[in-house]
């Protein structure tokens, strides 16, 4: 099975190891995937620092989504910014207005789990 890095930003990650966003980064590691991570709170989980400010990277493939779709809009304009490939939307963030947006700029969209993404070859 061929694994092709996709670099990935975490949205709404935490250090605590029970959060889907922490198994989420955890597993995209073990995926041979390389992470960034942001978060109000920083912290380190699995070797990945968790910023708090909106990252600089220009080579991001996917970004996976852990905020509630309330806490969203303040990372709007600098998602479409960085030009994902896609968004992940997990359960629990997804967000008809912000894929609306993404659709119109050619990002593609997806409501799934990163995690089951990962495990079923999705990813």
């Amino acid at each position: 099975m061929k694994n092709i890095n996709k670099k990935t930003l975490v949205i709404g990650a935490s250090i605590k190891p029970e959060r889907y966003s922490n198994k989420a980064i955890r597993m995209l590691r073990e995926y041979n995937h390389e992470v960034v991570a942001l978060a109000k709170r920083t912290g380190q989980v699995d070797g990945v620092r968790i910023q708090t400010g909106f990252p600089e990277e220009n080579d991001i493939h996917t970004v996976t989504m852990y905020l509630g779709a309330k806490r969203q809009p303040e990372y709007y304009e600098q998602i479409i910014n960085l030009k994902p490939k896609r968004v992940i939307f997990n359960p629990g963030a997804e967000n008809d207005e912000l894929k609306e947006k993404l659709a119109l700029t050619g990002i593609e969209t997806v409501e799934n789990c990163t995690l089951v993404m990962l495990r079923t070859g999705q990813f």
